[in-house]
C-alpha cells in the first residue's frame, strides 16, 4: 500500500484529504506542523508527500529544500491557495513533482497521485532493466536520458511479462537489437536462449533451412539432421531482424509458424512443436509495403500487435552525452588505457547529424581515441581532416580538390543510393541492380551512412 504524508495546517483539509486518500486505497499519515512533519518524513519510508505551500514557521518551500537536502526520497507534491502558484512552481524548480491549485476536486488529487505513482514505477522499471542488461557480457548496455526513449523503456516494461509479439522499428542502428534483449531479459523466458538473425543477411535459398532447419538428406550436403533458429531458441526469445527483407514466400510460412507454434524442417513431414516468443525488427515502414504488395498483410497484422519505434539519435540529443561518455569508457577497457571526452568534445558530438545513429557515434569514438595519442580528446579528434589533392607527374598539384578514393566513394554512395531508389528501398532488390552480395551492400550502407 502507497503511504502518504499530508502537510498542511488547516484541520479540516488534513481530515478530508485523509478520508478521501484511504477511501482510493492509501495509507495517510497527517501533520500540521512543517517542522515536525520534516522529522517524520526523514524518520518513515513515505512514497509521496502532500504538503501546503504556505504554513507557519516553516512554510512548504522550506520544507522541500530541507527534505531533499537531507536525502529524502519520496515525491513531494505542493499545494497551493490562490496566489500561491508562482511560490508552488518556484517549488517545483528545487524539485517537487507536481502541484495542485486549492480548491481542488477529489479525482484531481487522486489522478495526480496516480501519476505520481506511474512516475515511480517506471523509473524502478527502467533502473531494474538496464541494471539486468548491464550485467550480460554479451548485451550492449542500455543508455536513455530523452523523453521518448523512456517511453520505449516503459512499453518494454508492460509487455516483458506476456508473450506478445512486438514490432520494434527504427533506423540502422538505432538500438533494435538493445532493446529486444531487455524485453527478453525482463520476461519469464530470461532464463532461456536469445537467439537474433538478420533476414537480410542470409540469402533466400538457404533463409528456409536455416530458420526451421533440415532432415538429412533434404538436398545435397545435407549429410545429418540440423535444427533450425526456431528450434535453438524454444523455451527463449527469437528476434527476427530485417523482417520486412523476407521473401513472400517465406512469409506465409512464418505465419503458420506463429499461428500453430509449430514448424517443419525442410525436407521432413514431421511437424515439431516449440515455445517461442517472436520478436521482429524493421528499419522499413511494413505498412506502405503491406499496401504495395510487398509484405503480407496477415503476417503484418500479426507481427504489429505491440509496436516500439526508435527514433534517430538526431532526434534524441539527450541520449547522445551519456551514450558518449558509455562508449569512451568501453573503448578505454579495451585499449587498456584511460580515455575521456572534454565538454567541448561532448557538445560538438551533440551537434553532429549521426546518420548512422548510435552504431556511428560508437565508431566515431573507438576511431577518435585508436587514431589519438591523448587520454582526454577534444572536438578537433572527432574532425576529420582533409584528403590530400591528387599531385601531377611533375609534382605539382592537380587541378581536382579530392583524391581518386574520393571519386570513387562519391560514385558507389550515387550508384547505391540510386539502386535503393529504384528498388523502393529493398535492399535484397538494390543488391542484385548493383552486382553485390547483400553482405557487401550492408557494408557499403553502412560506411556511408545511408539508410
Amino acid at each position: 500500500m502507497t503511504r502518504v504524508l499530508v502537510v498542511d495546517d488547516e484541520p479540516g483539509l488534513r481530515q478530508s484529504l485523509g478520508l478521501l486518500l484511504a477511501d482510493a486505497g492509501y495509507q495517510v499519515t497527517a501533520e500540521g506542523d512543517g517542522a515536525k512533519a520534516l522529522e517524520r518524513a526523514l524518520a518513515e519510508p513515505f512514497d509521496l508527500v502532500l504538503c501546503d505551500v504556505r504554513m507557519p514557521a516553516m512554510d512548504g518551500t522550506a520544507f522541500l529544500r530541507a527534505y531533499t537536502g537531507r536525502g529524502g526520497s519520496a515525491l513531494v507534491i505542493m499545494m497551493s491557495a490562490y496566489g500561491g502558484e508562482e511560490a508552488a512552481l518556484a517549488a517545483m524548480k528545487e524539485g517537487a513533482y507536481d502541484y495542485i491549485p486549492k480548491p481542488f476536486r477529489p479525482d484531481e488529487v487522486i489522478l495526480t497521485l496516480r501519476k505520481a505513482e506511474e512516475r515511480e514505477r517506471l523509473g524502478n522499471t527502467i533502473a531494474t532493466l538496464k541494471a539486468q542488461l548491464d550485467t550480460r557480457p554479451s548485451a550492449r548496455a542500455l543508455v536513455v536520458e530523452s523523453p521518448v526513449m523512456r517511453q520505449a523503456l516503459s512499453i518494454v516494461a508492460r509487455v516483458a511479462g506476456h508473450p506478445t509479439t512486438v514490432l520494434i522499428t527504427g533506423e540502422r542502428g538505432t538500438g533494435k537489437e538493445v532493446i529486444a534483449q531487455a524485453i527478453h531479459r525482463a520476461s519469464p523466458r530470461a532464463a532461456g536462449p536469445f537467439v537474433a538473425v538478420n533476414c537480410a543477411a542470409i540469402p533466400d535459398t538457404l533463409l528456409e533451412s536455416e530458420l526451421f532447419g533440415y532432415a538429412k538428406g533434404a538436398f545435397t550436403g545435407a549429410t545429418a539432421d540440423r535444427p533450425g533458429l526456431f528450434e535453438q531458441a524454444d523455451g527463449g526469445t527469437l528476434l527476427l531482424d530485417e523482417i520486412g527483407e523476407l521473401p513472400l514466400p517465406l512469409q506465409a510460412k512464418l505465419l503458420r509458424v506463429l499461428q500453430e507454434s509449430e514448424i517443419r524442417r525442410v525436407g521432413d513431414q514431421k511437424t515439431r512443436r516449440v515455445d517461442v516468443r517472436v520478436l521482429a525488427a524493421t528499419a522499413r515502414d511494413l505498412a506502405a509495403d503491406a499496401t504495395a504488395g510487398r509484405f503480407r498483410h496477415d503476417l503484418f497484422d500479426r507481427l504489429n500487435v505491440v509496436t516500439i519505434h526508435l527514433p534517430p539519435l538526431a532526434e534524441r540529443r539527450e541520449d547522445i552525452a551519456p551514450l558518449a561518455q558509455h562508449f569512451a569508457t568501453q573503448v578505454a577497457r579495451r585499449l587498456g588505457r584511460p580515455v575521456a571526452l572534454t565538454d567541448a568534445a561532448v557538445a560538438w558530438l551533440r551537434e553532429q547529424p549521426w546518420p548512422g545513429n548510435v552504431r556511428s557515434l560508437e565508431h566515431a569514438i573507438e576511431r577518435a581515441a585508436v587514431l589519438s595519442d591523448k587520454e582526454i580528446l577534444e572536438p578537433t579528434d572527432f574532425r576529420k581532416e582533409p584528403l590530400p589533392a591528387p599531385r601531377s607527374q611533375g609534382g605539382e598539384q592537380g587541378a581536382g580538390s579530392g583524391t581518386l578514393r574520393d571519386a570513387v566513394e562519391a560514385a558507389e554512395r550515387e550508384a547505391i543510393t540510386a539502386a535503393l531508389g529504384a528498388a523502393g528501398g529493398n535492399r535484397r532488390e538494390a543488391a542484385k541492380r548493383l552486382g553485390v552480395s547483400l553482405r557487401t551492400l550492408f557494408y557499403k550502407m553502412d560506411r556511408y551512412g545511408l539508410e
